[in-house]
């Protein structure tokens, strides 16, 4: 692999997973104002783009 493509590595992964957060956090929060119950999806999204991103951060951080 050349330097700029190992400096890259998990780039994609860690901004999908902040990407699922975010939408979990918004959604959650948006429910919760409507005066509706928080659903079980809301803390699955939330904590697969938490998993997600620590796929990314290991990825990054491993040298091959």
């Amino acid at each position: 692999m050349t330097a700029n493509n190992e400096r890259n590595r998990g780039v994609m992964t860690r901004l999908f997973g902040v990407v699922l957060i975010i939408l979990g956090v918004l959604d959650s929060m948006l429910a919760w104002r409507g005066g509706f119950a928080v659903s079980d999806v809301y803390v699955l999204l939330v904590a697969s783009g938490i998993f997600i991103y620590f796929i990314g951060a290991i990825r990054r951080g491993s040298k091959s």
